[in-house]
């Protein structure tokens, strides 16, 4: 049998043990064809889509690879980790520290080799769904339908071959072999009792309070300042949080002898020093991956509310002309409006909008007044209540805008009186919150009579809003012929309007949406990698404690709670980091995010439950098959 042959047979009647670095490598090159099948499609390309758009997918292609370079580099340090008696017991037999080396290669070279071609063809299964659901994300006039993607193919598989035979050379040159008689014994040599230093936990809570309070109490531009000085404090206090403050806590509670001495708590607490402290760089790298996958979807997703629903909430009406410039022909245009309706068959009511503003009640700012017949008017298209001040009374109306707090608070238009023209003064007696002005923050409506009143404007305005029952793509269609009929800025079409943001927005969401999902992901992959290398482990441990009488149920009592915390630790650690950087985001645009927040984390929280339920269910099953076979 030559040396290649031995290579070949050793990993093939090893299965089981090459199982999980071969998996995730396939589903790292799966990743990342199925992108780089989505980025190539020619509807894109056809489409004439945004070229920053174009750059962004390019760019994500770019950070998935470099991400996939230190995934595989990681699962292939634990690999190794976990085969130094296997190394120790081929050098008793005669392998050189040369041959060893060589066979890594090799070895790593074979399984690169089958992960690439399986994660392809994997891919190209896995490929149809994906382009189905970016069909219904994006807004495009023809099907993302399949095709045979062979730039994407030629892409993935000479990425992936460099990778892996980078990371070959790479292993293969750095790694030591020890003595052998450490190697042999590597599996039983004791690893000392951890011990968290006071110093280092002090920091921990310091940087990670620090951070909070500089990220919560930052606002507006305030917010982009902050984010270099607060990722750093944030990352040094997470790392040492669970290298050192997690240490503490399990010693604390084995001093609780009421905890400690209870049920199966001592074999739990017993290992699971050693185990947080193993994995306190796993729990480290997971944490920060999946708080930067919260956050990138939680931005995109609250960028993209910020953007249709503040648009929506700034003008209530399907249709607004504020002839801008063109007073001489905003008749002609009010009728072609008019004519499209018409023409297209939808049913509409049309309002003339005169406005006055007038000086004097805030010092260097107009106010607008309104009589209550054009208030009430406007309120009856948008469904919103009607007010009736009596004569000599006004209400303050409030627009319901994110950034319209305040605003309203600076002018505080609830305490000032409205001069009229016979030397009298009209204080508000009551507000009201309503957006049927488009374009205004806030303002008064008075009676009618109130209204003649006043004194004489300091100037007025005039605007048209249209009220629809039209389809949405009726609407659409319609506002996009209307569009180039009338100059920028002066006509606007909510339907087109949030369809054109959609439609620009929809590749950048999808992408930061995928990239998202593969780092969270991902991260989970690196657990369960974790969890499977420590499974020889724990087959020795539960073997020895059942002589002493443990139960199936308590082991799997047991292995419930270190597979849970396992999945579960850095994952709430980093909820808690999305939670601040979500609410520092709406610190930055003033607009409340808790909606978007609930859905973003919420959905990872049960995603990585149905991840828990999975990974624990084959974890103990392979407990239970390597226990019936030792």
């Amino acid at each position: 049998m030559t040396f290649r042959q031995f290579v070949i047979r050793n990993v093939f009647r090893n299965s089981r043990l090459y199982a999980a670095y071969f998996l995730s490598s396939m589903f790292t090159v799966m990743v990342f064809f199925t992108f780089a099948n989505f980025a190539f499609h020619p509807v894109f390309y056809e489409e004439g889509f945004n070229d920053r758009a174009l750059l962004g997918m390019g760019v994500a292609g770019g950070l998935i690879y470099v991400f996939s370079f230190f995934f595989v580099m990681y699962s292939m340090s634990a690999f190794l980790q976990s085969r130094k008696k296997e190394f120790g017991i081929l050098m008793i037999h005669g392998m050189s520290t040369r041959q060893i080396r060589s066979m890594v290669f090799l070895e790593n070279l074979l399984i690169g080799v089958l992960a690439t071609v399986s994660g392809i063809a994997l891919g190209l299964l896995f490929s149809k769904a994906v382009l189905l659901i970016a069909e219904n994300v994006l807004i495009v006039s023809e099907s993302l339908s399949f095709y045979m993607p062979w730039n994407a193919i030629g892409v993935t598989f000479l990425s992936f071959s460099a990778l892996f035979l980078c990371i070959s050379f790479f292993v293969a040159f750095l790694l030591r072999t020890k003595k052998l008689t450490e190697l042999i014994k590597s599996d039983r040599t004791s690893k000392g009792e951890p011990k968290a230093s006071g110093l280092l936990v002090f920091l921990s809570l310091f940087f990670l309070t620090t951070g909070y309070i500089i990220a919560l109490s930052a606002e507006g531009t305030q917010v982009i300042s902050a984010f270099i000085p607060v990722a750093i404090l944030v990352m040094v206090g997470t790392y040492f949080l669970f290298t050192q403050l997690s240490v503490l806590v399990i010693h604390r509670l084995k001093k609780e002898r009421s905890y400690y001495w209870k049920k199966t708590n001592m074999i739990f607490l017993s290992d699971l020093a050693f185990r947080m402290k193993d994995n306190a760089r796993t729990f480290f790298i997971v944490a920060i991956i999946s708080t930067v996958a919260f956050s990138a979807i939680g931005t995109l997703f609250g960028v993209q509310s910020y953007l249709t629903k503040g648009l929506v909430q700034a003008n209530p009406y399907d249709f607004t002309y504020h002839p801008y410039g063109e007073e001489t022909i905003e008749d002609e245009k009010v009728r072609l409006v008019n004519r499209k309706l018409e023409e297209d068959g939808v049913r509409y009511e049309a309002q003339e909008v005169a406005v006055s503003d007038f000086g004097g009640i805030v010092e260097g700012d107009e106010i607008p007044i309104l009589p209550a017949s054009l208030y009430n008017s406007l309120a009856s298209l948008t469904n919103l209540p009607e007010v009736a001040p009596a004569e000599g009374e006004a209400v303050v109306v409030n627009s319901n805008l994110p950034q319209a707090e305040g605003f309203n608070q600076s002018r505080n238009l609830g305490k000032k009186e409205i001069p009229l023209s016979s030397g009298e003064k009209v204080t508000p007696e009551k507000s009201v919150v309503s957006n049927v002005l488009p374009g205004v923050v806030d303002f008064y409506v008075v009676n009618d009579a109130t209204h003649g009143n006043l004194p004489e404007p300091a100037s007025s305005d005039k605007q048209y809003v249209w009220q629809t029952s039209g389809t949405e793509e009726e609407l659409v269609g319609v506002g996009r012929e209307l569009s180039d009929e009338f100059q920028p800025g002066s006509f606007t079409a909510i339907d087109f309007a949030i369809y054109e943001i959609n439609r620009t927005y929809g590749p950048i969401l999808f992408i930061g949406l995928f990239i998202g999902i593969v780092f969270f992901f991902s991260a989970g992959s690196f657990l369960y990698f974790r969890l499977y290398s420590d499974l020889e482990e724990d087959r020795k441990k539960f073997s020895s404690i059942r002589k002493l009488g443990l139960t199936d149920k308590e082991m799997n009592r047991i292995v419930t709670k270190q597979t849970g915390l396992l999945f579960f630790t850095p994952i709430l650690v980093a909820i808690l980091h999305g939670l601040v950087a979500l609410t520092a985001l709406a610190n930055f645009f003033d607009y409340n995010l808790v909606e978007e927040s609930f859905y973003v984390l919420g959905g990872f929280a049960a995603i990585q439950i149905v991840y828990f339920l999975i990974a624990r269910t084959f974890y103990l099953r392979q407990l239970g098959k390597a226990e019936a076979s030792a």
